[in-house]
């Protein structure tokens, strides 16, 4: 049966993943602004090795992806991720434990994953954190006012498009934590 937790995303990560990262994956779910960013550094200072799509296009381009034409965007996303799947194989390979800090919205890319997590002896983790819209707006209207690597503006067009576009995770083996 899957997890379901409420509470913060920074409250939630003591209760889980497992208590010793080792040879685990955690595959971070969400729409932006419900917290994967904050759970998944949490995580990074348990001894995960975080891998951020955000942060690969800020250190290429010195900027976020609101400042792209979308399909160039689209385009600097699929390079990313390209780069950091080999680097999770990399890590993997090497025995250390990581966390993906992705929204992974699809479950065809999550079910991808995990497959290429498991085919390396490793286990993975799906931690989807859930939030009603009104918290997502609240969050990225914050977010949205910063600037770095994990502040990528958000409009209310473009959180439109991600709420009617995401694969809410449905019995995959998910931890969901409800955010408030």
């Amino acid at each position: 049966m899957d997890d379901v937790v409420s509470g913060t995303e920074a409250d939630c990560v003591a209760a889980g993943p497992g208590d010793e990262p080792g040879r685990s994956v955690v595959l971070m779910c969400g729409v932006a602004g419900s917290g994967k960013t904050t759970y998944a550094q949490a995580l990074e200072q348990r001894g995960y090795v975080r891998l951020s799509i955000d942060e690969v296009i800020w250190e290429r381009f010195g900027r976020d992806g609101a400042h792209f034409d979308p399909q160039e965007y689209e385009d600097h996303k699929a390079a990313a991720e390209e780069a950091l799947r080999h680097e999770l194989v990399r890590l993997m390979q090497a025995g250390r434990p990581v966390v993906l800090d992705y929204s992974f919205w699809q479950r065809a890319k999550r079910d991808r994953y995990k497959s290429l997590i498991e085919s390396h002896g490793y286990r993975w983790e799906l931690v989807y954190l859930k939030a009603n819209p009104e918290t997502l707006r609240r969050r990225l209207a914050v977010r949205n006012a910063l600037e770095g690597p994990n502040s990528v503006t958000v409009s209310e067009d473009l959180l439109q498009r991600y709420l009617a576009g995401f694969e809410e995770p449905i019995e995959e083996g998910e931890r969901t934590i409800t955010q408030p």
